[in-house]
């Protein structure tokens, strides 16, 4: 067969392959007739009822002299690791407030941290294109450094977010300016699958965040500067399993949902969504309007035990909390007393549901508690 005659057989394939994707979509928009938030209310589903009493600021981690940009909890609650411009790690006690370990960085621009499973490691990266792990119970060297214990190198871009696979200290996925997500083996120091890339289902533009799902640790999402959340499986790394739109912006931050069938996004468009990761579809917008023209961004999203309250952290230092069911601010932290003084960059709950912690470039993190019955929300 003749190149010219299959150079057109292949255009006629990629035009019809386009066609059916676009009637699909639009097939699919006719079928979307409302939102969570919408189907809630026509049931008569009414807001959950909270207040600043609700949640409380019970302590300030001061120590960091620089903006704090990353945080995670162990699984047990009792601690908390946080990465910051002055280069440094800090490991913090989260019921005494007390630093267990400080931690000098081998490079400074760090943007990311994150805490194993078991709680004995620590891992980080930033614009050294790195993931350096750090085993906590390692001797100090003479200067009273911590030693990197693994260096996991492959990025050709800064590392924006890292995250332990559940339930081992041996697996870690991270992802990259590079625009791609790599699956490491920190036994070996060596990548044990790449994410996008050369693959035309990956992203095309920087990769900021990643989520592994709770119910499925083969399954994560992605988020991108090209305005889309991916889907991948671990076991199938030559494609995304699904490509989320709607983002007008960057998406910064992902998180699954707690049941694992849903995840959340967070934007530089000052919307938070929800996605099922069953059927593609977008579930709920989560925007709240806002007086002066500059829409602050979403930096950073977690969802309570049940899921039914979402936490969203701006760039205008507004911590909101949504009723994830009505699509409503039931409180915003920014407003009540003892709040962060400037942009909120990151945040966490406690594995138990029972506390919140948020990192801020004011430099301090704060943990906030719930009050009663809350933390079963």
């Amino acid at each position: 067969m003749p190149v010219a005659e299959l150079k057109e057989r292949h255009a006629a394939a990629i035009e019809a392959v386009n066609d059916l994707r676009e009637r699909l979509k639009q097939r699919r928009q006719q079928l979307l007739d409302t939102d969570v938030a919408g189907y809630a209310r026509s049931h008569g589903r009414s807001q959950v009822t909270f207040g600043p009493t609700d949640l409380v600021c019970c302590r300030t981690l001061q120590g960091h002299t620089g903006k704090v940009y990353s945080l995670d909890w162990t699984p047990e609650r009792d601690r908390i690791v946080s990465a910051s411009q002055d280069g440094r790690l800090i490991v913090w006690n989260a019921q005494t407030s007390q630093k267990t370990h400080a931690i000098k960085l081998p490079c400074a621009w760090v943007m990311t941290c994150a805490f194993s499973p078991t709680g004995q490691s620590v891992a980080c990266g930033g614009l050294d294109s790195m993931c350096s792990i750090f085993n906590l119970n390692s001797a100090t060297d003479r200067d009273g450094n911590l030693p990197v214990s693994v260096t996991l190198n492959g990025h050709k871009g800064y590392v924006s977010c890292c995250q332990y696979v559940p339930d081992e200290d041996i697996h870690i996925i991270t992802s990259s300016g590079d625009q791609t997500c790599v699956l490491w083996d920190i036994t070996t120091g060596l990548r044990t699958t790449v994410f996008g890339g050369e693959f035309q289902s990956g992203h095309t533009a920087d990769v900021l965040s990643v989520s592994i799902n709770g119910a499925n640790s083969r399954v994560f999402v992605s988020g991108s500067c090209d305005g889309t959340a991916r889907l991948w499986d671990t076991r199938v790394a030559s494609r995304a399993m699904r490509t989320f739109q709607g983002h007008e912006g960057d998406v910064n931050t992902v998180k699954f949902f707690p049941d694992g069938n849903r995840f959340g996004t967070g934007s530089d468009d000052g919307t938070c969504r929800l996605f099922d990761i069953r059927n593609g579809h977008q579930l709920q917008v989560y925007y709240q309007q806002h007086s002066d023209k500059e829409v602050p961004l979403v930096t950073s999203i977690a969802f309570s035990i049940s899921g039914r309250l979402l936490f969203a952290g701006y760039s205008n230092g507004d911590c909101y909390v949504w009723d994830t069911l009505l699509a409503r601010v039931v409180l915003n932290l920014g407003s009540v007393q003892n709040s962060h003084e400037n942009r909120i960059s990151c945040l966490g709950l406690s594995a138990d549901g029972s506390s919140l912690c948020t990192g801020s470039w004011d430099t301090n993190l704060k943990i906030w508690a719930f009050g009663g019955h809350r933390k079963v929300i």
